[in-house]
Formats: C-alpha cells, sequence, structure tokens
C-alpha cells in the first residue's frame, strides 16, 4: 500500500484547507485510516481517524474544528481542517492500519504517507 498526502500549504488563521491522501497498490475498503501531525520538535500525534465502515474519531484538542470522511470507490481519505491556528502548524501524515479497529498511536499503523506541510500564519 501506498499513501499520498496532499493539500498543505499556507493559510492565515481562521482560514481553511482541506488534506486528502489517496492510496494506491490495493482498496483501502477494510483498512481503518487516520491522521497525524509532527509540529517541529515534537512528536507524532493523532489527529482523528475512520474506520472501514465510517465510524470517526477525534483528538480532543481539536475542539471539533477537523472532520475526517473517506471516499471509497476513490480510495482516499479527507481531512477538513476549519478555523485554523497558528497552533495547527505541522506536517500532516495521513496512515493506514490492517484492522477494522482504530488506535491513537503511531505504532498501531501498518502504511505512512509522505507528509504534507500545513502551515498557518498568524
Amino acid at each position: 500500500v501506498q499513501l499520498q498526502a496532499s493539500g498543505g500549504g499556507l493559510v492565515q488563521a481562521g482560514g481553511s484547507l482541506r488534506l486528502s491522501c489517496a492510496a494506491s497498490g490495493r482498496t483501502l475498503s477494510s483498512y481503518s485510516m487516520a491522521w497525524f501531525r509532527q509540529a517541529p520538535g515534537k512528536e507524532r500525534k493523532f489527529v482523528a481517524g475512520i474506520t472501514w465502515s465510517g465510524s470517526s474519531t477525534y483528538a480532543d484538542y481539536l475542539k471539533g474544528r477537523f472532520s475526517i470522511s473517506r471516499d471509497s470507490v476513490m480510495n482516499t481519505v479527507y481531512l477538513q481542517m476549519n478555523s485554523l491556528e497558528p497552533e495547527d502548524t505541522a506536517v500532516y501524515y495521513c496512515a493506514a492500519r490492517k484492522y477494522t479497529t482504530l488506535v491513537v498511536v503511531v505504532g498501531g499503523y501498518d502504511y505512512w504517507g509522505q507528509g504534507t506541510l500545513v502551515t498557518v500564519s498568524s
């Protein structure tokens, strides 16, 4: 499985971005997918995840600003990010897990994309 993340960029505080994660190599219909992020000098941490059936989980610190979705036909997962804050600046990674349940730890995922940089200016 290869994951290709895209959609990052520079945005002003309060703005929105939508990240995409396109998968190739096999269908992800039975995989759980997630987004993580890593700020400079910080550990990579869980942002949001979605199961094969569409159930989603979010990190508490997001305060409802982000939304994850998946398009099984296009084999793509999205992360809609609204009301962005400078603290959201990070490299965002998508990840896939060969199980139907979600976990919030980095070690629980089998495949990773290359990351896409999101920079939020104040």
